[in-house]
């Protein structure tokens, strides 16, 4: 066989692995609006950067299928797995390094096969010893029970890849991508991944229909199984995009900030912190807004939005450095950390400690939630949890107390104590106590109140009691008491933080 022959076999034997290659396939996929897997890829990584694994697997299903058809139908047996770069353009070429996994549904409905999982297990191994962040898309329908080649196996339990991609959680950041239907094999690596996007249409489940109906619970179709609105909302979906375009570049953007700080940045007058905060101390207000004008122009993306609603988490840059950020919502349960919101924090502690990201907490809230109904949700286990995570962070935290600094919720919005963070300042309007100043009165002045029987009188009272207590607990008295470490100029807010995080080397 000639060398020409040979190199010809090769190409074409290349060319079945591609679009170009799989032209139905991809068609199909367009039809419904949807891109290709290696679209995907392309999308996502920077040009010509990509090292493929595995490109010629096929499904283990040669006993009941000619090997010339699997080799475009399975092709890479319905898993892309490689090295690339990503954002090079923004963090450089030498912090750009990553990996990446792409389902292909395209190939037997994304499904899990014997190949499939020894490059899977392959990657992850490589990704491990290296340090690596992965980003994964994860659209598929979980184990694949039709590899008729597999003959030394009864359940096939014994695959290692859950194991192994779990066992990643730490040492190399996880981003799961995923549009479409994404069910059990699927969505438990896209439900341990770290940070976990998905697109509008995508329904997520640790079972498909077939796996529900065999269990004798009932028939459902593919879409009423784990929804996306639903999964926003229970924390399972960290970011909601439109789309698959949408998807990736939220992906890239976020994985950003784990890479590295960006050279150019745009900010916002900060004068504009001055007079943002409501005139009266009881009424709330939107502190995105603040987020959005102490971060660089474009550079706040939220996450899990909709649930633990009490609580804002999400990633910001100052100067093009990057931050973990945590806020207080005082339009919502005035800013109560419920236990949801408990959970939401200590995760996003985890997270920022892990990957080494400096935190910034605004804060503003009367403490955690309390009454029955809150201890019926398991508050003292998961807002306990906050101070454990919150005692073992590895990166630096600078807190700026907006406004309310109350009780055991504000200490540990905090890490547990005002001493905790590297600096803890805050705006003029602060105000602290050992709990709400209205909530410390009638507790504490009890009896003198129940004493007057004019309702006007008791008012007056009242009124003049949490006068003083709020006098006492302003935000220059808890400096001068050396409780917090400054109170600044809210204009400074941006340049604070950055000077408290001098001490700290780049990433």
């Amino acid at each position: 066989m000639s060398e020409n022959l040979i190199f010809e076999q090769f190409l074409d034997r290349l060319k079945k692995t591609t679009d170009e290659g799989r032209d139905k396939a991809v068609k199909k996929r367009h039809q419904l609006g949807l891109r290709s897997a290696r679209e995907n890829l392309s999308d996502l990584v920077d040009d010509q950067s990509f090292l493929e694994y595995g490109a010629f697997a096929v499904a283990a299903q040669r006993s009941r299928k000619k090997y010339e058809d699997l080799q475009i139908d399975t092709a890479a047996d319905g898993i892309i797995t490689g090295f690339c770069k990503i954002n090079s353009d923004i963090v450089g070429d030498k912090k750009a390094n990553a990996a990446c996994i792409i389902y292909d549904y395209s190939v037997l409905a994304g499904t899990q096969g014997y190949f499939h999982h020894m490059k899977l297990d392959r990657l992850c191994e490589k990704v491990r010893e290296y340090g690596l962040p992965i980003v994964i898309f994860t659209e598929g329908g979980g184990g694949r029970p039709g590899d008729t080649d597999v003959t030394t196996s009864v359940a096939g339990l014994h695959v290692p890849s859950f194991a192994n991609w779990a066992g990643l959680s730490g040492k190399c950041l996880r981003i799961a991508v995923n549009n479409g239907f994404c069910f059990a094999g699927n969505a438990a690596l896209f439900g341990s991944a770290d940070i976990r996007i998905a697109t509008k249409n995508s329904w997520i489940g640790m079972a498909g229909p077939a796996m529900i109906e065999g269990g004798g619970l009932g028939k459902f179709s593919p879409k009423e199984i784990g929804p996306s609105n639903i999964q926003e909302k229970n924390g399972v979906i960290d970011v909601i995009a439109e789309d698959e375009k949408e998807a990736t570049k939220m992906a890239k953007k976020i994985l950003s900030y784990f890479q590295g700080n960006e050279s150019e940045w745009k900010v916002l007058d900060q004068s504009q912190l001055i007079n943002i905060m409501p005139k009266d101390r009881r009424w709330s207000y939107p502190v995105r807004d603040i987020i959005n004008i102490i971060s660089d122009i474009g550079q706040y993306i939220e996450l899990k939005k909709e649930y633990g609603r009490g609580i804002i988490t999400g990633f910001i840059r100052i100067e093009g450095k990057p931050f973990g950020l945590i806020a207080n919502d005082s339009q919502y349960l005035g800013g109560a950390i419920d236990s949801e919101s408990a959970d939401k924090a200590s995760y996003f502690f985890d997270l920022c400690s892990k990957f080494n990201l400096p935190i910034v907490a605004l804060v503003d809230t009367p403490g955690f939630m309390v009454g029955p109904d809150s201890e019926a949700e398991g508050a003292v286990r998961r807002m306990s949890n906050l101070f454990l995570i919150g005692s073992q962070l590895k990166v630096p935290l600078t807190a700026i107390f907006l406004r309310k600094g109350y009780g055991l919720g504000a200490q540990a919005m905090v890490g547990g104590s005002l001493h905790e963070p590297i600096y803890t300042a805050s705006w003029p309007t602060g105000e602290f106590g050992a709990m709400g100043l209205e909530g410390a009165v009638k507790l504490g002045f009890k009896k003198e109140l129940e004493q007057i029987t004019d309702e006007k009188q008791k008012e007056e009272l009242y009124q003049s009691l949490v006068d003083k207590l709020y006098e006492k607990g302003k935000a220059i008295e808890a400096a001068a008491h050396l409780e917090i470490d400054a109170v600044i100029d809210p204009s400074e807010t941006r340049k604070v933080i950055l000077k408290a995080q001098e001490l700290r080397q780049e990433i």
